[in-house]
């Protein structure tokens, strides 16, 4: 028998509650039905949408996720940036050390640098005064009144200097003679005299050496003059002196570029300067004898051939940077101390992350490398001081590069650990020139003749803030190349400033070099 339930309605049935149902709490149920089948399609719409954001929601995680990881990238860095500048506080870190009573330490003097020679005053060749000093009544120490006079003197030989504000006028009293052709009487100058100046050379070489030597502002300058000589002039005066020794130093400087385009080897680097505000660059290029130094605007190639012509003949000691690819020199040496300082800087950074951002691979590689160029280094200077000879090189070489292709095997997840592997191994860049000092003797390992060189003119930076104008950075050019010359010609750069005054060029050029041919 079939359930009422399961019974169909006939054909023509009416429900007479369509419009107003009691189970549907009133509702029309042909309504209901309409809002029944639109639902399904918004339905279906909803998973759509929820199936939209659920994908945009993946991609910002993982956006999330590598924003996270350049954020602590860039906090690494930072933080070790912050660190190079502003180094702990090595005495003060000792001091709170010595304080600690869990760690007794007797204080030590502080002696010479270790391997430093030590200094002694020379003993003065002459005494320009005697002076008797009576023996003591009460002792200095003690002060016992019980004391015994002997016969035995103790010198104590003190050397000061004499401040005598004092110049010295020479009045040159000039023979003419008539020139018919120029139509007036002409005078010739005196050794040591400058026609047409008040000022003497002495006291213009003096003001360079100041300036250039000794780092001093034109201001101080003429305040020094004024009061230890009692030789006033103006600033302005002085920034002549300046104008007047580079035009007479401009051919010695023009020869000094053409000494060093033809030396065996060289060093290079540069650094940031400025004139009038505007970023410029002051180059370097020279050895143990020679040193030149070039402000320019630019950081290009052609200011590297502009100095170092387009073939060097020599070996070129430089850093990574490209410029130098366009001197095209016979052979090249890339420092490794920019190197070693690059593995130190690469690891801090990776050690600054959190634990499961580190990779340990890169850690490890950046601490091969370090050693590796360490040892290297310290080889270097055995060649060079004598204690390895010269036909061993060859061995060592072979043995170094063994090394470093045996840690620059794998390929590294950190980013920069990975540019730094790369780099090494490409012959373009670094691989060929890691060990060129051991095939020419004489070549150091690291650039750092270079950077020392730069040490003045990167403290004179500081003092001065740069230069003006353009005439201003040819003298920071000229003069600095010309003082630093003299002094690794073993020549005193006031002497040779005071004959590039007084003197006509030859006889400069031959005060500059101890072989000026």
């Amino acid at each position: 028998m079939t359930s009422r339930y399961q019974q169909q309605a006939p054909w023509d049935f009416e429900c007479q509650y369509k419009h107003c149902c009691p189970h549907l709490e009133g509702l029309s149920t042909q309504w209901v039905w309409n809002e029944y089948h639109c639902s399904h399609g918004e339905h279906l719409e909803h998973w759509k949408v929820r199936d939209i954001q659920q994908e945009e929601l993946e991609k910002a995680l993982e956006y999330i996720v590598e924003l996270e990881k350049q954020n602590e990238e860039l906090k690494a860095k930072l933080t070790a940036l912050h660190r190079r500048q502003f180094k702990s506080n090595k005495k003060a870190d000792r001091k709170t050390n010595e304080n600690d009573k869990s760690h007794p330490e007797k204080k030590k003097r502080r002696g010479a640098p270790k391997g430093h020679p030590g200094w002694f005053r020379r003993k003065p060749d002459h005494i320009d005064k005697a002076v008797i000093v009576s023996a003591p009544d009460i002792c200095p120490h003690c002060a016992c009144t019980d004391l015994t006079p002997i016969e035995e003197t103790k010198d104590h030989l003190q050397e000061d200097i004499v401040l005598q504000p004092q110049t010295h006028v020479t009045n040159f009293k000039h023979h003419q003679a008539f020139c018919p052709k120029c139509n007036r009487p002409v005078i010739q100058a005196a050794k040591g005299e400058l026609l047409n100046c008040q000022i003497g050379p002495t006291t213009k070489a003096a003001a360079v050496f100041l300036r250039y030597g000794l780092r001093i502002p034109y201001r101080k300058v003429k305040e020094l003059f004024d009061v230890f000589f009692n030789m006033p002039f103006v600033p302005a005066s002085a920034m002549a002196f300046d104008r007047t020794a580079t035009q007479k130093g401009e051919p010695l400087y023009e020869d000094l570029k053409e000494k060093l385009r033809a030396a065996a080897t060289a060093h290079a680097d540069e650094t940031y300067w400025r004139e009038d505000g505007m970023g410029h660059y002051v180059w370097y290029a020279g050895n143990d004898d020679l040193a030149l130094f070039h402000i320019d605007q630019h950081r290009s190639s052609k200011v590297a051939q502009s100095i170092l012509g387009n073939n060097f003949s020599g070996v070129l000691n430089t850093d990574g940077y490209a410029a130098y690819n366009a001197v095209n020199a016979k052979d090249r040496q890339t420092c490794l101390a920019h190197l070693i300082r690059k593995s130190k800087e690469i690891k801090q950074e990776i050690l600054l992350r959190k634990p499961q951002s580190q990779d340990k691979q890169s850690i490890q590689f950046c601490n091969y490398v370090s050693a590796l160029f360490k040892k290297t280094c310290e080889i270097g200077q055995k060649f060079i001081s004598g204690d390895i000879k010269q036909d061993r090189a060859g061995a060592f070489e072979k043995r170094l590069y063994s090394a470093l292709n045996s840690i620059c095997s794998q390929k590294l997840k950190d980013e920069k650990a990975e540019v730094l592997r790369k780099r090494l191994l490409d012959p373009d860049k670094a691989y060929n020139r890691l060990f060129t000092f051991l095939r020419h003797p004489g070549v150091q390992p690291t650039n750092n003749q270079a950077e020392q060189s730069l040490r003045n003119m990167v403290i004179f930076r500081k003092i001065c803030f740069g230069t003006r104008s353009s005439e201003g950075s040819y003298s920071h050019s000229v003069l600095p190349s010309l003082l630093l010359t003299a002094k690794r010609q073993g020549k005193h750069p006031l002497d040779f400033f005071q004959t590039l005054f007084s003197s006509d060029t030859s006889t400069a050029q031959a005060a500059l070099y101890n072989d000026s041919s």
